[in-house]
């Protein structure tokens, strides 16, 4: 009798998940060589703790969850070629990028055109999910992110003459528009006036920031917004206090990196970035994933990390409830309200295939993030009015 229930229940998990392997295989990509490297690091070891995580803990219904995973080069050429071998040779059930908005969007256009569900896990661009029903974004959106920076310059920090200077990619433009799309509503809402006093784009890998500083001085803003990686942040953070600004620097999740804090140096200091991350936050999962993250990279997580570990957590809740079938687990995620597996969660729900949470603020004190503020307020964090 104990065999025939041991049989029974497998039959059940293999009938639930709808597979036969020994293994659920879900596909991850991160750019693990090149420019982007440091968050292609972040971002693999954050799945991967993700994956340890959820199989000490019953994997999918008792069955082990895989992460197959390539390098990307942040390169959408590589990427879409990769989600090509992910779905017709592993036959990945999922796939999560943690890659950037351009590779993402690479493999966004695959992904739906066979069918496979995608999660972003921390890619910005709206034409990610713009790109069909297959299609998630599970990070800080552009829209929400560009919005929410605006709301915490303006209501938050009492900016009113304002300067971007914003680099030139899918990733520092729609966050930038986002910014100043906002901002009517904030003047019609406060009864107050703001001025873009300056406004700059600048290539991807820019190095030198001077010149552009130099004009920003002289325009006199009360804050720099400057979308960016962590690359480009550390030489214009270090520029910003060498030229003697000493206006407000506002920066985004994009700064949010070990690797940020050690190329600024002391530059960092009084940093400020939206992001979804609260280092200082005294949730179980975020003390765990924190702790676990220093011990098996020797460094301290980051954004990139923590979201990549999420985009897998929300994964594997989809497979443990639906099985494998895609369109069941698109479907499910429609429906999924206040997910508190999620280290930058809550997850309340999702819109338009577009994780909504709190919005994390950090500043940099003592040469590490800390907690800043966090902004709750739907008209912020919402794309829309919920329901």
């Amino acid at each position: 009798m104990r065999v025939f229930r041991w049989v029974w229940v497998v039959l059940l998990a293999i009938s639930l998940l709808g597979i036969s392997q020994q293994t659920v295989k879900i596909g991850f990509l991160a750019p693990l060589t090149g420019f982007a490297a440091a968050d292609g690091f972040s971002a693999l070891n954050g799945a991967l703790l993700a994956v340890e995580y959820i199989n000490q803990h019953g994997g999918i219904n008792g069955i082990p969850l895989e992460l197959v995973y390539y390098d990307d080069a942040c390169a959408p050429d590589q990427a879409a070629a990769l989600t090509r071998r992910l779905i017709e040779k592993d036959k990945i059930v999922i796939l999560v990028s943690g890659s950037y908005s351009s590779p993402t969007r690479a493999m966004a256009v695959i992904c739906q055109e066979v069918g496979i569900p995608l999660i972003a896990a921390y890619a910005v661009h709206p034409g990610i999910a713009a790109t069909g029903e297959y299609c998630w974004q599970n990070g800080l959106a552009a829209i929400i992110q560009g919005k929410a920076g605006a709301y915490l310059a303006v209501e938050k920090l009492g900016a009113r003459r304002i300067a971007l200077l914003v680099m030139n990619n899918d990733y520092g433009i729609s966050l930038a528009e986002s910014f100043k799309a906002t901002l009517p509503t904030l003047e019609q809402r406060l009864g107050i006036k703001t001025e873009i006093v300056y406004e700059k784009r600048y290539p991807l890998g820019e190095t030198e920031f001077r010149e552009y500083l130099a004009a920003i001085k002289t325009a006199n803003p009360d804050l720099l917004y400057a979308p960016a990686y962590y690359n480009e942040a550390a030489n214009l953070a270090r520029q910003f206090r060498e030229t003697g600004l000493q206006c407000w620097l506002l920066g985004d999740e994009g700064w949010d990196s070990p690797k940020f804090l050690e190329l600024a140096g002391e530059a960092a200091e009084g940093v400020i970035i939206v992001t979804d991350l609260d280092r200082d936050s005294e949730r179980p999962l975020v003390r765990y994933f924190l702790q676990a993250y220093a011990q098996k990279t020797g460094i301290p997580a980051d954004m990139v990390g923590a979201s990549a570990f999420d985009a897998v957590m929300v994964a594997a809740h989809a497979l443990r409830m639906v099985g494998t079938d895609p369109k069941a687990i698109i479907d499910y995620l429609s429906k999924v309200e206040n997910f508190e597996d999620a280290v930058t969660g809550p997850i309340l729900c999702y819109q338009d295939r577009r994780a909504v949470r709190p919005i994390e603020v950090q500043v940099v004190q003592n040469g590490m993030f800390r907690h800043f503020h966090t902004l709750y307020e739907p008209e912020v964090i919402y794309f829309y009015p919920k329901g």
